[in-house]
Protein backbone atom coordinates (compact mmCIF):
# COMPACT_ATOMS: atom_id res chain seq x y z
CA UNK A 1 0.00 0.00 0.00
CA UNK A 2 1.75 3.11 -1.09
CA UNK A 3 2.06 5.47 1.63
CA UNK A 4 0.40 8.93 1.75
CA UNK A 5 3.30 10.97 0.08
CA UNK A 6 3.31 8.52 -2.66
CA UNK A 7 -0.96 8.35 -3.67
CA UNK A 8 -0.67 12.59 -3.39
CA UNK A 9 2.12 12.47 -5.84
CA UNK A 10 0.49 10.24 -7.82
CA UNK A 11 -2.96 12.04 -8.12
CA UNK A 12 -0.99 15.47 -8.50
CA UNK A 13 0.44 13.87 -11.58
CA UNK A 14 -2.69 12.48 -12.89
CA UNK A 15 -4.18 15.94 -12.93
CA UNK A 16 -1.20 17.71 -14.77
CA UNK A 17 -1.88 15.21 -17.34
CA UNK A 18 -5.55 15.45 -17.84
CA UNK A 19 -4.68 18.67 -17.89
CA UNK A 20 -2.24 18.44 -20.62
CA UNK A 21 -4.51 16.34 -22.62
CA UNK A 22 -7.32 18.71 -22.55
CA UNK A 23 -5.48 21.87 -23.57
CA UNK A 24 -3.90 19.80 -26.29
CA UNK A 25 -7.09 18.51 -27.86
CA UNK A 26 -8.05 22.40 -27.28
CA UNK A 27 -5.34 23.17 -29.57
CA UNK A 28 -6.56 20.94 -32.29
CA UNK A 29 -9.73 21.91 -32.31
CA UNK A 30 -8.54 25.31 -32.73
CA UNK A 31 -5.95 24.59 -35.10
CA UNK A 32 -9.09 22.57 -37.41
CA UNK A 33 -10.97 25.80 -36.98
CA UNK A 34 -8.15 28.01 -38.72
CA UNK A 35 -7.32 25.52 -41.13
CA UNK A 36 -11.81 26.07 -41.92
CA UNK A 37 -11.31 29.89 -42.21
CA UNK A 38 -8.62 30.29 -44.23
CA UNK A 39 -10.11 27.91 -46.72
CA UNK A 40 -12.77 29.71 -46.82
CA UNK A 41 -11.03 32.65 -46.93
CA UNK A 42 -9.19 31.60 -49.84
CA UNK A 43 -12.45 30.36 -51.81
CA UNK A 44 -13.70 33.75 -51.42
CA UNK A 45 -10.75 35.11 -52.88
CA UNK A 46 -9.99 32.81 -55.95
CA UNK A 47 -11.38 33.59 -59.20
CA UNK A 48 -12.99 30.77 -60.29
CA UNK A 49 -16.69 29.86 -58.73
CA UNK A 50 -17.30 26.86 -55.98
CA UNK A 51 -18.96 23.79 -57.13
CA UNK A 52 -20.45 21.04 -55.75
CA UNK A 53 -18.30 18.65 -57.35
CA UNK A 54 -15.95 18.38 -59.83
CA UNK A 55 -16.64 17.38 -63.22
CA UNK A 56 -15.91 13.39 -63.96
CA UNK A 57 -14.28 13.52 -67.02
CA UNK A 58 -15.23 9.66 -67.68
CA UNK A 59 -18.25 10.13 -68.20
CA UNK A 60 -19.22 8.96 -71.84
CA UNK A 61 -21.06 12.13 -72.89
CA UNK A 62 -18.38 14.39 -71.56
CA UNK A 63 -15.61 12.33 -72.74
CA UNK A 64 -17.31 13.42 -76.26
CA UNK A 65 -17.83 16.83 -75.49
CA UNK A 66 -13.88 17.40 -74.18
CA UNK A 67 -12.54 15.44 -77.17
CA UNK A 68 -12.47 18.64 -79.23
CA UNK A 69 -11.64 17.21 -82.66
CA UNK A 70 -15.50 15.10 -81.87
CA UNK A 71 -18.60 15.67 -83.68
CA UNK A 72 -21.14 16.68 -81.52
CA UNK A 73 -24.69 16.85 -83.64
CA UNK A 74 -25.82 13.45 -83.35
CA UNK A 75 -25.54 13.70 -79.29
CA UNK A 76 -26.34 17.44 -79.16
CA UNK A 77 -27.75 18.54 -82.67
CA UNK A 78 -25.86 21.57 -82.73
CA UNK A 79 -22.34 22.13 -83.96
CA UNK A 80 -19.45 22.33 -81.61
CA UNK A 81 -19.16 26.22 -82.94
CA UNK A 82 -23.13 27.24 -81.97
CA UNK A 83 -22.54 25.20 -78.34
CA UNK A 84 -19.63 27.62 -77.53
CA UNK A 85 -21.24 30.46 -79.01
CA UNK A 86 -24.15 29.75 -76.43
CA UNK A 87 -22.31 29.34 -73.96
CA UNK A 88 -20.66 32.31 -73.93
CA UNK A 89 -23.84 33.95 -74.48
CA UNK A 90 -25.38 32.51 -71.28
CA UNK A 91 -22.04 32.98 -69.15
CA UNK A 92 -22.19 34.69 -65.57
CA UNK A 93 -20.66 34.37 -62.04
CA UNK A 94 -21.92 31.89 -60.12
CA UNK A 95 -21.17 31.24 -56.88
CA UNK A 96 -22.43 27.91 -56.34
CA UNK A 97 -23.92 25.13 -58.98
CA UNK A 98 -22.79 22.91 -61.95
CA UNK A 99 -20.67 25.61 -63.54
CA UNK A 100 -22.40 27.06 -67.24
CA UNK A 101 -20.43 24.77 -69.87
CA UNK A 102 -21.88 22.08 -67.61
CA UNK A 103 -25.62 23.57 -67.54
CA UNK A 104 -25.73 23.98 -71.11
CA UNK A 105 -25.16 21.02 -71.83
CA UNK A 106 -27.44 18.89 -70.11
CA UNK A 107 -30.32 21.32 -71.25
CA UNK A 108 -29.65 20.97 -75.13
CA UNK A 109 -28.69 17.42 -74.28
CA UNK A 110 -32.14 17.36 -72.84
CA UNK A 111 -33.60 19.27 -75.42
CA UNK A 112 -32.14 17.19 -78.45
CA UNK A 113 -33.12 14.17 -76.82
CA UNK A 114 -36.23 14.62 -75.35
CA UNK A 115 -35.56 12.36 -71.74
CA UNK A 116 -37.33 12.02 -68.52
CA UNK A 117 -35.24 13.95 -65.77
CA UNK A 118 -34.28 10.63 -64.78
CA UNK A 119 -32.66 9.19 -68.24
CA UNK A 120 -30.68 12.29 -68.24
CA UNK A 121 -29.62 12.15 -64.59
CA UNK A 122 -27.51 8.65 -65.28
CA UNK A 123 -26.31 9.70 -68.68
CA UNK A 124 -24.18 12.88 -66.65
CA UNK A 125 -24.39 11.30 -63.51
CA UNK A 126 -26.10 14.02 -61.42
CA UNK A 127 -28.48 13.85 -59.30
CA UNK A 128 -32.08 13.50 -60.81
CA UNK A 129 -32.80 17.07 -58.63
CA UNK A 130 -29.93 19.25 -59.66
CA UNK A 131 -31.22 18.09 -63.72
CA UNK A 132 -34.70 19.54 -62.84
CA UNK A 133 -33.05 22.51 -61.33
CA UNK A 134 -30.58 23.11 -64.35
CA UNK A 135 -33.29 22.11 -67.22
CA UNK A 136 -35.43 25.36 -66.01
CA UNK A 137 -32.87 27.40 -65.15
CA UNK A 138 -30.88 27.30 -68.77
CA UNK A 139 -34.51 27.79 -70.60
CA UNK A 140 -34.95 31.36 -67.88
CA UNK A 141 -31.32 32.11 -69.02
CA UNK A 142 -32.27 31.83 -72.35
CA UNK A 143 -35.25 33.70 -71.93
CA UNK A 144 -33.56 36.38 -70.14
CA UNK A 145 -31.29 36.50 -73.42
CA UNK A 146 -34.15 36.15 -75.79
CA UNK A 147 -33.42 39.82 -77.46
CA UNK A 148 -30.12 39.01 -78.33
CA UNK A 149 -31.43 36.26 -81.05
CA UNK A 150 -34.98 37.09 -82.13
CA UNK A 151 -35.88 40.79 -83.03
CA UNK A 152 -37.02 42.94 -85.71
CA UNK A 153 -34.18 44.66 -88.20
CA UNK A 154 -33.93 47.69 -87.25
CA UNK A 155 -35.41 50.47 -90.27
CA UNK A 156 -31.76 50.61 -92.06
CA UNK A 157 -31.93 46.79 -92.56
CA UNK A 158 -36.01 46.88 -94.12
CA UNK A 159 -34.31 47.48 -97.97
CA UNK A 160 -32.50 44.33 -97.49
CA UNK A 161 -35.10 42.15 -95.71
CA UNK A 162 -37.30 43.49 -98.27
CA UNK A 163 -34.94 42.14 -101.42
CA UNK A 164 -35.25 38.50 -99.84
CA UNK A 165 -39.14 38.31 -100.52
CA UNK A 166 -38.29 39.98 -103.67
CA UNK A 167 -36.01 36.55 -104.82
CA UNK A 168 -38.26 34.40 -102.86
CA UNK A 169 -41.71 34.99 -104.45
CA UNK A 170 -39.95 36.03 -108.07
CA UNK A 171 -41.40 39.28 -108.11
CA UNK A 172 -40.51 42.58 -107.90
CA UNK A 173 -43.90 43.57 -106.78
CA UNK A 174 -42.79 42.22 -102.89
CA UNK A 175 -40.22 44.52 -102.49
CA UNK A 176 -42.08 46.00 -99.31
CA UNK A 177 -42.50 42.91 -97.99
CA UNK A 178 -40.53 42.56 -94.62
CA UNK A 179 -42.26 39.46 -92.83
CA UNK A 180 -44.54 36.67 -93.20
CA UNK A 181 -46.59 35.72 -90.03
CA UNK A 182 -47.75 32.47 -89.47
CA UNK A 183 -48.34 29.55 -86.06
CA UNK A 184 -47.55 26.46 -85.95
CA UNK A 185 -48.66 23.76 -82.94
CA UNK A 186 -47.01 21.86 -80.90
CA UNK A 187 -47.79 18.80 -79.46
CA UNK A 188 -48.28 18.43 -75.56
CA UNK A 189 -49.39 16.00 -73.49
CA UNK A 190 -53.14 16.98 -71.70
CA UNK A 191 -53.07 19.36 -68.96
CA UNK A 192 -54.79 19.08 -65.56
CA UNK A 193 -56.87 21.84 -65.93
CA UNK A 194 -58.93 23.10 -69.04
CA UNK A 195 -57.28 19.87 -71.45
CA UNK A 196 -60.68 20.82 -74.29
CA UNK A 197 -59.17 24.07 -74.67
CA UNK A 198 -56.22 22.60 -76.01
CA UNK A 199 -57.20 20.47 -78.87
CA UNK A 200 -56.76 21.75 -81.93
CA UNK A 201 -58.60 21.77 -85.09
CA UNK A 202 -56.18 18.84 -85.92
CA UNK A 203 -57.92 16.98 -82.89
CA UNK A 204 -54.97 16.72 -80.65
CA UNK A 205 -53.69 18.86 -77.80
CA UNK A 206 -50.88 21.51 -78.32
CA UNK A 207 -49.98 25.40 -78.18
CA UNK A 208 -49.37 27.23 -80.69
CA UNK A 209 -46.44 29.29 -81.02
CA UNK A 210 -46.69 32.43 -83.01
CA UNK A 211 -43.89 33.95 -85.93
CA UNK A 212 -43.09 36.62 -87.80
CA UNK A 213 -40.35 35.56 -90.13
CA UNK A 214 -37.89 36.94 -92.68
CA UNK A 215 -37.31 35.41 -96.11
CA UNK A 216 -34.17 33.64 -94.96
CA UNK A 217 -36.67 31.73 -92.42
CA UNK A 218 -34.93 33.37 -89.29
CA UNK A 219 -37.26 34.69 -86.40
CA UNK A 220 -38.49 38.20 -85.99
CA UNK A 221 -40.36 38.12 -83.23
CA UNK A 222 -42.62 34.82 -81.61
CA UNK A 223 -45.42 34.34 -79.16
CA UNK A 224 -45.84 30.67 -77.95
CA UNK A 225 -48.25 29.30 -75.30
CA UNK A 226 -51.92 29.96 -76.69
CA UNK A 227 -54.27 27.05 -76.20
CA UNK A 228 -54.45 25.09 -79.94
CA UNK A 229 -57.90 25.76 -80.19
CA UNK A 230 -57.13 29.63 -80.52
CA UNK A 231 -57.26 30.93 -83.77
CA UNK A 232 -54.25 32.19 -85.19
CA UNK A 233 -56.31 35.40 -86.13
CA UNK A 234 -56.99 35.63 -82.54
CA UNK A 235 -53.33 35.05 -81.12
CA UNK A 236 -52.33 37.82 -83.46
CA UNK A 237 -54.82 40.18 -81.87
CA UNK A 238 -53.58 39.17 -78.66
CA UNK A 239 -49.66 40.35 -79.66
CA UNK A 240 -47.56 43.18 -78.45
CA UNK A 241 -46.16 44.19 -82.11
CA UNK A 242 -50.15 44.34 -83.09
CA UNK A 243 -50.93 45.95 -80.22
CA UNK A 244 -48.49 48.66 -79.97
CA UNK A 245 -48.68 49.20 -83.92
CA UNK A 246 -44.91 48.27 -83.66
CA UNK A 247 -44.44 46.11 -86.80
CA UNK A 248 -44.22 46.10 -89.83
CA UNK A 249 -43.28 50.44 -89.97
CA UNK A 250 -45.49 52.59 -92.09
CA UNK A 251 -45.60 52.00 -95.63
CA UNK A 252 -44.24 48.13 -95.26
CA UNK A 253 -46.46 44.58 -95.54
CA UNK A 254 -46.73 41.61 -93.56
CA UNK A 255 -47.33 38.56 -95.63
CA UNK A 256 -50.42 35.95 -94.23
CA UNK A 257 -52.09 33.05 -95.07
CA UNK A 258 -55.88 32.57 -95.42
CA UNK A 259 -56.36 32.25 -91.31
CA UNK A 260 -55.45 36.05 -91.08
CA UNK A 261 -57.75 38.92 -91.96
CA UNK A 262 -56.70 41.18 -95.02
CA UNK A 263 -55.57 44.19 -93.29
CA UNK A 264 -54.69 47.96 -94.33
CA UNK A 265 -54.61 48.85 -90.57
CA UNK A 266 -53.87 49.27 -87.94
CA UNK A 267 -51.11 47.21 -89.25
CA UNK A 268 -50.75 46.25 -93.21
CA UNK A 269 -51.25 42.44 -93.46
CA UNK A 270 -51.93 41.08 -97.03
CA UNK A 271 -53.52 37.82 -97.13
CA UNK A 272 -54.17 35.90 -101.26
CA UNK A 273 -57.30 35.77 -102.69
CA UNK A 274 -59.45 33.11 -101.46
CA UNK A 275 -59.62 30.30 -103.99
CA UNK A 276 -60.79 29.38 -106.46
CA UNK A 277 -59.63 32.60 -108.14
CA UNK A 278 -60.15 32.82 -112.21
CA UNK A 279 -58.81 35.74 -112.73
CA UNK A 280 -54.99 35.76 -114.02
CA UNK A 281 -53.95 38.85 -111.69
CA UNK A 282 -55.31 37.28 -108.82
CA UNK A 283 -54.01 33.36 -109.62
CA UNK A 284 -50.55 35.28 -110.11
CA UNK A 285 -50.82 37.03 -107.01
CA UNK A 286 -51.34 33.53 -105.15
CA UNK A 287 -48.82 32.24 -106.40
CA UNK A 288 -46.24 34.54 -105.52
CA UNK A 289 -47.51 35.10 -102.40
CA UNK A 290 -47.39 31.58 -101.69
CA UNK A 291 -43.69 31.25 -102.74
CA UNK A 292 -42.88 33.95 -100.12
CA UNK A 293 -44.97 32.32 -97.20
CA UNK A 294 -43.08 28.99 -98.16
CA UNK A 295 -40.60 30.92 -95.91
CA UNK A 296 -42.24 30.28 -92.81
CA UNK A 297 -43.42 26.10 -93.23
CA UNK A 298 -39.55 25.39 -94.34
CA UNK A 299 -38.48 27.75 -90.54
CA UNK A 300 -40.79 25.59 -88.71
CA UNK A 301 -40.04 22.29 -90.16
CA UNK A 302 -35.95 23.02 -89.72
CA UNK A 303 -37.03 23.63 -86.23
CA UNK A 304 -38.62 20.47 -85.81
CA UNK A 305 -36.45 18.37 -87.60
CA UNK A 306 -33.20 19.65 -84.95
CA UNK A 307 -35.78 19.30 -82.02
CA UNK A 308 -37.94 16.17 -83.17
CA UNK A 309 -37.61 13.83 -80.57
CA UNK A 310 -38.59 16.88 -78.35
CA UNK A 311 -41.32 18.44 -80.73
CA UNK A 312 -42.54 15.11 -82.83
CA UNK A 313 -44.24 14.11 -79.36
CA UNK A 314 -46.31 15.26 -76.68
CA UNK A 315 -44.08 17.33 -74.52
CA UNK A 316 -44.00 15.96 -70.87
CA UNK A 317 -44.48 19.73 -69.20
CA UNK A 318 -46.74 21.56 -68.26
CA UNK A 319 -48.25 24.17 -70.40
CA UNK A 320 -46.16 27.40 -68.49
CA UNK A 321 -43.05 25.60 -69.08
CA UNK A 322 -43.41 24.04 -72.56
CA UNK A 323 -43.95 28.13 -73.74
CA UNK A 324 -40.05 28.41 -73.24
CA UNK A 325 -38.67 25.00 -74.15
CA UNK A 326 -40.58 26.25 -77.85
CA UNK A 327 -38.94 29.82 -77.42
CA UNK A 328 -35.12 27.99 -76.95
CA UNK A 329 -36.16 25.95 -79.91
CA UNK A 330 -36.98 29.64 -81.74
CA UNK A 331 -33.71 31.17 -80.10
CA UNK A 332 -31.65 28.11 -80.78
CA UNK A 333 -32.79 28.67 -84.57
CA UNK A 334 -31.39 31.55 -85.08
CA UNK A 335 -28.17 31.00 -83.40
CA UNK A 336 -27.86 28.47 -85.85
CA UNK A 337 -28.18 30.51 -88.63
CA UNK A 338 -26.30 32.80 -86.78
CA UNK A 339 -23.16 30.43 -87.11
CA UNK A 340 -24.00 28.49 -90.34
CA UNK A 341 -25.22 25.54 -89.12
CA UNK A 342 -27.55 24.57 -91.75
CA UNK A 343 -29.98 21.30 -91.75
CA UNK A 344 -32.60 20.33 -93.92
CA UNK A 345 -35.72 19.57 -92.62
CA UNK A 346 -37.03 16.06 -93.03
CA UNK A 347 -40.52 15.11 -94.93
CA UNK A 348 -42.38 14.21 -91.96
CA UNK A 349 -42.44 17.53 -90.40
CA UNK A 350 -44.33 19.10 -93.83
CA UNK A 351 -47.87 17.50 -91.93
CA UNK A 352 -47.89 20.16 -88.78
CA UNK A 353 -45.26 22.53 -90.06
CA UNK A 354 -47.92 25.37 -90.07
CA UNK A 355 -51.42 25.85 -87.76
CA UNK A 356 -53.53 27.37 -90.93
CA UNK A 357 -57.05 27.86 -89.25
CA UNK A 358 -60.48 27.56 -91.23
CA UNK A 359 -61.92 29.63 -88.44
CA UNK A 360 -62.86 33.53 -89.95
CA UNK A 361 -62.75 36.10 -87.97
CA UNK A 362 -64.61 39.92 -88.51
CA UNK A 363 -62.55 42.51 -88.68
CA UNK A 364 -63.03 44.48 -85.44
CA UNK A 365 -63.81 48.21 -85.61
CA UNK A 366 -60.61 49.92 -85.71
CA UNK A 367 -59.68 47.61 -88.30
CA UNK A 368 -60.11 48.41 -91.90
CA UNK A 369 -59.56 46.08 -94.97
CA UNK A 370 -56.88 45.71 -97.06
CA UNK A 371 -58.80 44.60 -100.48
CA UNK A 372 -57.55 47.51 -102.14
CA UNK A 373 -53.91 47.52 -101.41
CA UNK A 374 -54.23 43.56 -102.31
CA UNK A 375 -55.48 44.71 -105.69
CA UNK A 376 -52.86 47.15 -106.44
CA UNK A 377 -50.37 44.57 -105.76
CA UNK A 378 -51.81 42.01 -107.90
CA UNK A 379 -51.98 44.74 -110.62
CA UNK A 380 -48.57 45.80 -109.88
CA UNK A 381 -47.26 42.31 -110.50
CA UNK A 382 -48.46 41.77 -113.72
CA UNK A 383 -46.29 44.74 -115.02
CA UNK A 384 -43.84 42.51 -117.39
CA UNK A 385 -40.84 44.62 -116.36
CA UNK A 386 -41.73 43.25 -112.51
CA UNK A 387 -41.98 39.47 -113.63
CA UNK A 388 -38.72 37.67 -113.30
Amino acid sequence: MPSAPVRLSLAFAAAIFLRLSAATRRRERRRRRLRQLLLLLDKSETSNPATYCRLNHNVPILRLWFNVESELKQDFRLSRRVMHALQRLLQKDQDHGWGNELEVLIYIYWLAHGLSYRVVSRVFNVPKSTIYRIIHTVAERIWLHFNTAISFPRIEDLHRVGQGFVERSGTAAFDKVVGVISCTHIRIKPPQYHHFDYINEKGFHSVSMQAILDSDGRFLDILAGHPGSVPNARIMRNSSFYQARRYPPPGYILLGDKSYPCLDSPIRLITPYTEPVSQPPQKLFNLHHSKACSAAMRAFRVMKTRWRSTLSSALEVKPEFATQVVSSCAFLHNLCLDNADVLEPEDDTAEDATASSTFQEVLTDDETPGDATRDELAARNMSPELQE
